[in-house]
């Protein structure tokens, strides 16, 4: 097994963080929390481009604007729907937003079809990443009077408002997850340390002792293998309850690929789905090329359901990439724009519309999960 070790400042980060830990090894969420956020050589920290042809993977706003322009129909629609005051501010949240196309082709959309809701329009950005904020920045000047940046603890320090749209694409699945195996009728927690001999780092297996994973085994009502790996992955969950808190009304929408528990630990994903990607090439061992290449697991929707339930938003619906596109009505625009010259914008569009939709690797494998609260205007409305 190939175990080249990667930025020599991350595995600094990590070597120093193992030394200090007890038992000489930290857990595997530590581990892959140093590899992707340690300052500033960690994946997400540095300035390497990580998104299109230079970078290690594709997102769907990289594939044309069509879905950031479906993404601004679904929150028009919403507001059409609120019977709010339409004086009243409209906020978008985009958590995480990369090279800022989404946001661009969201708002874009929004000023085009929509001027009266771009007018009321607040679009914050919470990005983490310096190098990132920047590219925004300039990618997105020409709305630059309706974007503001916020840090994650200034956001969810602030009050809740109304009319709030949170979207996170492509945020959760790069949560530091804690790795549990199954073995002889106990569940055990990955974690790392550091081999001086051959220079490598060794995953080590112990029992778990986290009460918060041994709740959520207990909940997850799901029958593993022995000796099976699966992914758990907590921060979603706080991510969706700290959200809620912060929605007096509006949706959260989560894109990412992922499925229900059920899935997730079927016999079928003995090994868990933990992937990494470096130059486009996907492979399943972590524990190289630290802070180069991208780490990341599957979203198990089933819990974030149970804890959007539970922190009270009032209605949740997971459904397939391709189900929300056809929803919001992208077969529409691409019935309507019919080009026979292969290289115009229209039939550039209408290609970037057919990868979305058929592409196995997006449209099924990808879901958008939302997640709504209705303002107190339409409950009343409901109500009569």
């Amino acid at each position: 097994m190939n175990h080249q070790l990667g930025h020599p400042g991350v595995v600094t980060a990590l070597r120093e963080a193992i030394q200090s830990a007890e038992f000489q090894a930290i857990s595997f969420r530590d581990y892959m929390e140093i590899c992707l956020y340690s300052e500033p050589f960690g994946y997400y920290r540095n300035e390497r481009p990580k998104i299109g042809k230079q970078g290690d993977f594709y997102t769907s706003s990289s594939i044309g604007s069509i879905m950031g322009e479906m993404v601004a129909s679904f929150i028009c629609m919403q507001l059409h729907n609120d019977h709010s005051p339409q004086t009243e501010p409209v906020h978008i949240v985009e958590w995480g937003g990369g090279n800022g196309r989404m946001a661009l082709h969201i708002m874009g959309e929004i000023k085009r079809t929509e001027p009266a809701i771009y007018a009321r329009l607040i679009y914050t950005i919470i990005e983490s990443s310096a190098y990132h904020r920047q590219q925004q920045r300039i990618l997105l000047e020409e709305h630059a009077q309706i974007i503001q940046f916020a840090s994650e603890s200034e956001w969810f320090s602030q009050t809740p408002q109304d009319l709030v749209y949170v979207l996170a694409n492509e945020l959760l699945d790069a949560f530091p997850i804690h790795r549990i195996r199954y073995k002889d009728m106990l569940f055990q927690e990955s974690y790392v340390k550091w081999q001086e001999e051959e220079q490598i780092f060794q995953e080590i297996w112990r029992l778990v002792s986290s009460h918060r994973i041994l709740d959520f085994l207990e909940r997850s009502k799901v029958q593993w293998l022995d000796g099976q790996i699966g992914e758990i992955n907590l921060e979603a969950e706080s991510w969706v309850s700290r959200v809620a808190e912060r929605i007096q009304s509006g949706s959260c929408l989560i894109i990412d690929y992922g499925d229900t528990a059920e899935e997730l630990f079927a016999p079928y994903r003995y090994n868990g789905t933990l992937m990494c990607y470096r130059n486009h090439q996907s492979q399943d061992n972590p524990f190289m090329h630290q802070g180069e290449q991208d780490m990341t697991s599957h979203i198990n929707f089933s819990s974030c359901q149970l804890t959007a339930s539970e922190s009270g938003f009032t209605h949740c619906k997971l459904q397939t990439q391709r189900e929300f596109l056809v929803e919001q009505g992208i077969l529409q625009r691409l019935q309507d724009h019919y080009d026979p010259n292969p290289f115009s914008e229209v039939s550039k569009r209408n290609r970037s519309i057919r990868q979305l939709l058929l592409s196995d690797q997006m449209s099924e494998l990808f879901k958008v999960f939302i997640a709504s609260k209705h303002s107190l205007h339409n409950e009343k409305k409901v109500s009569r």
